[in-house]
């Protein structure tokens, strides 16, 4: 299957809601309450995630950026000519351009995203950007099996891209077991490009994820009311509040909803009693030190090669080989 013979329209579908709806429920019946935070990303959480990136408190979108253009030429030189580039959750493309531009003759380009707006925005801007480049897009969530589509074009080597610390939502064990998967996949030879915030200051990170404007905030409470919206819950809305802090010890942010008051939430004929203080976590984002980061893929097959960061040490771009076989 190749990109030539299908349409924008057929590469690009929704993922099921009916794992939403088991999601929620699993999520709201667990000690503690939880949810999934890839449900952020319906229209309008990817649209205020995009207001987060611009807050003057989210440093890590900025900070990932001018890493990329500043070093660009040297990180494609790493990479090398005619590879097939897979990006995982690579949202609007942003960080991918600048990519893409630095690179030797790309074969190919398969993103994978869950937000099928974003992903079929951002194909139809990148096929205009880059007209000779095969792009195959793909709706999905990547944290569970994808079949990608076949390139017509032989490519050297394939190398995934991970940007955004998107690794930091996962816990250290699902971490490695995603890592694994992907080395499985690009096998000895291939390469894995991924974005990895760094452990700073707990005044720099906890001001990161609540910031002034309440952007952050608006796009917490957006979960219940996509929730609401798409499998006929009732949050009340003006009871719930946002909350970010750092957790030193386990070295992760970790974002909570709290119900304001004791209340009752009903979805799919099941009733929930919450109380008043009770907390629903919707993210955790694991902060690293690069040796903390390079072990972690280390035991996943991968084999560190460089890390690109700013002055202040806030963000890092790794690139690794993969040192096992299929």
């Amino acid at each position: 299957m190749t990109g030539d013979s299908l349409t924008l329209s057929q590469q690009i579908s929704a993922p099921e809601s009916s794992d939403f709806l088991a999601d929620v429920i699993a999520g709201l019946s667990s000690n503690p309450r939880a949810l999934p935070c890839k449900y952020f990303y319906d229209e309008r959480g990817a649209a205020l995630f995009q207001k987060i990136c611009d807050l003057p408190e989210y440093y890590i979108t900025r900070t990932e950026i001018d890493i990329l253009d500043r070093n660009r030429a040297d990180i494609a030189s790493h990479l090398g000519p005619d590879i097939e580039l897979i990006g995982l959750g690579t949202g609007a493309g942003t960080k991918t351009r600048i990519l893409i531009e630095a690179l030797e003759r790309p074969a190919v380009y398969i993103p994978v995203d869950i937000s099928e707006k974003q992903l079929r925005e951002s194909t139809v801007l990148f096929r205009k950007i880059f007209p000779d480049l095969e792009i195959l897009p793909v709706c999905a969530d990547y944290l569970q099996p994808v079949v990608l589509p076949s390139s017509s074009r032989k490519a050297t080597r394939n190398i995934v891209y991970f940007p955004g610390s998107t690794i930091g939502n996962f816990e250290p064990t699902e971490a490695l077991e995603f890592l694994r998967r992907i080395a499985n996949f690009s096998c000895r030879g291939g390469g894995l490009l991924i974005g990895v915030d760094l452990k700073k200051d707990r005044r720099v990170l906890e001001a990161a994820y609540n910031d002034s404007a309440d952007v952050t905030a608006q796009f917490n409470l957006n979960l219940l009311e996509r929730v609401n919206r798409e499998l006929a819950a009732d949050f009340d809305l003006d009871q719930w509040r946002h909350l970010a802090i750092y957790n030193s010890s386990a070295g992760r942010i970790e974002m909570h909803l709290i119900s304001e008051i004791d209340q009752f939430v009903h979805l799919d004929e099941q009733e929930f009693h919450v109380r008043r203080g009770e907390k629903i976590i919707t993210e955790f984002s694991y902060k690293y030190a690069p040796e903390e980061f390079a072990a972690l893929a280390g035991k996943a097959g991968f084999e560190f090669v460089r890390m690109w960061s700013d002055d202040a040490r806030l963000f890092g771009v790794l690139y690794f080989t993969c040192s096992r076989d299929r």
